[in-house]
């Protein structure tokens, strides 16, 4: 009779083995920044929707994600309060956006100086809420193919 396999390999090779954290796969980092983007996008639609009768308002939106671009190691970036009257960042969220505007102004701008349309923003709200859930599903079944991989299924 003989032993199993996993008996015959040495102890020092099992030890050997180190979990690697999600965040080191690539892909995932990549999914995980895009979701970040979709998030971000989404604040500032809402912005824009929300001061649709705003005088002299311009509508704002992000720069297209690159996504050849690398993904900074560096951790979150805040704001530093110099003197104890600036105001805090609200929420804390922005402070550590690493997002672009974007530039362009292709908007009609009413007499009042606003430049909003609802309809343009309501249509780039709903396009950014089905790629955010695109996003989140292959997120998701990524992580549900690792585990099956691993046997945690």
């Amino acid at each position: 009779m003989r032993p199993a396999k996993s008996a015959q390999r040495p102890r020092a090779a099992q030890d050997l083995r180190a979990d690697m954290p999600i965040s080191d796969i690539p892909i995932f980092a990549m999914l995980r920044t895009r979701m970040h983007w979709h998030q971000e996008r989404q604040r500032v639609l809402a912005d824009n929707i929300a001061n649709a009768d705003t005088p002299n308002f311009h509508p704002r939106d992000l720069a297209p994600l690159d996504a050849n671009r690398p993904v900074p190691a560096a951790g979150p970036v805040t704001l530093a309060r110099t003197d104890p009257m600036h105001l805090a960042a609200a929420g804390g969220t922005s402070a550590d956006v690493r997002f672009a505007p974007d530039k362009r102004g292709g908007y009609e701008t009413r007499p009042a100086g606003n430049a909003v349309s609802l309809e343009d923003e309501m249509i780039k709200v709903a396009a950014n809420q089905m790629d955010y859930q695109m996003v989140t599903t292959l997120y998701s079944r990524g992580l549900g193919l690792i585990k099956t991989a691993v046997g945690k299924v």
